[in-house]
């Protein structure tokens, strides 16, 4: 007989699951751990992080890392997050943690988000807010024009959920999509590539994971080739982008707008020229957040748990 599961999840998170634990779990027994015991396994769900960041790590987070930290009969985490490139889960990968993530449970709600922006961009919704603080009349017919997004080219760094579904999105919008990816295929280029087609992107939108073949992707050299008066919008992760560079691109006008959910350091610096850039709109990477999150996350969670214990392949695992 095999004995108790011992999975360290948070109460909340253990009260959603409901049955679903025992479920997921065919009858074996399993008890719920709290931090400081030993684990088996382990949840990582949303109310773990809170308002924590990668890079300022609150209390009650740092509380629940360490807890991971000190389990050493550990053998699974599944994170809430689409990504794993907080430093926690590349210890435990060195330990022989098996990682898996949430990726795909938010990518809807970041694609409605990424569209937002782009279209705020287009349409001028800075400058046109801008106007409107300032209780100023300034028609776009008297400031200059905004092109038709019809037949303009969009270059998508990361072509998983999220990078699929914006686009299809700008495809029936009319533009050209062009995805860069971790392989090269024949409507795509990999990510060694991008070079190759930054000179004909209108529109660089970045949906990657961060990984050692992304960070630092786009770089001086990289936002030198984009047509002058490009616009990029980031929703992956800050470090794909080198934001002195881009600062710069912004300021030249070399690249005439952004919207940015992710930065090199969060939160965002007081201090950074970002907050304060007329052609520049700044998220607190929170393009990925919606009521329906929790929900998703849990029940790939759980679709997971099921498999661990029944031996099989588990689902978005972090190679």
């Amino acid at each position: 007989m095999k004995s108790p599961l011992r999975v360290l999840i948070t109460p909340s998170a253990a009260q959603q699951a409901g049955t679903g634990l025992a479920d997921a779990l065919g009858g074996r027994a399993h008890v719920v751990v709290n931090p400081g015991d030993d684990a088996d396994v382990a949840f990582v769900s949303r109310d773990v992080t809170g308002l924590s960041t990668k890079h300022q790590v609150l209390p009650h987070t740092q509380q629940f890392h360490d807890a991971l930290r000190s389990a050493p009969a550990l053998r699974w985490v599944h994170a809430h997050s689409s990504g794993a490139d907080r430093p926690v889960y590349g210890e435990l990968r060195t330990r022989g943690v098996e990682v898996t993530t949430s990726s795909g449970a938010n990518a809807g709600v970041v694609v409605q988000t990424a569209l937002a922006g782009v279209l705020m961009l287009a349409r001028c919704f800075p400058q046109l807010l801008a106007a409107q603080r300032e209780k100023t009349w300034v028609p776009l017919v008297g400031s200059g024009l905004p092109r038709d997004l019809a037949g303009q080219t969009a270059v998508i760094g990361g072509w998983g959920p999220i990078g699929q579904g914006l686009g299809a999105l700008l495809s029936a919008l009319g533009l050209r999509v062009i995805p860069v990816r971790s392989s090269t295929s024949a409507d795509s280029v990999c990510f060694e590539d991008i070079h190759t087609v930054l000179p004909r992107a209108d529109w660089l939108l970045l949906a990657c994971p961060l990984t050692d073949r992304t960070r630092g992707l786009i770089d001086a050299a990289a936002l030198a080739l984009l047509p002058h008066g490009a616009r990029l919008v980031n929703v992956s992760r800050g470090e794909v982008v080198d934001e002195p560079a881009l600062i710069a691109a912004l300021r030249s006008g070399a690249v005439s707008g952004a919207y940015l959910d992710v930065f090199a350091h969060e939160p965002l610096p007081a201090d950074s020229p970002l907050w304060d850039m007329p052609n520049v709109i700044v998220t607190p990477h929170t393009a990925g957040h919606s009521d329906g999150n929790e929900a998703r996350v849990a029940a790939l969670f759980l679709d997971n748990l099921k498999r661990w214990n029944e031996g099989r392949p588990l689902l978005n695992r972090v190679a």
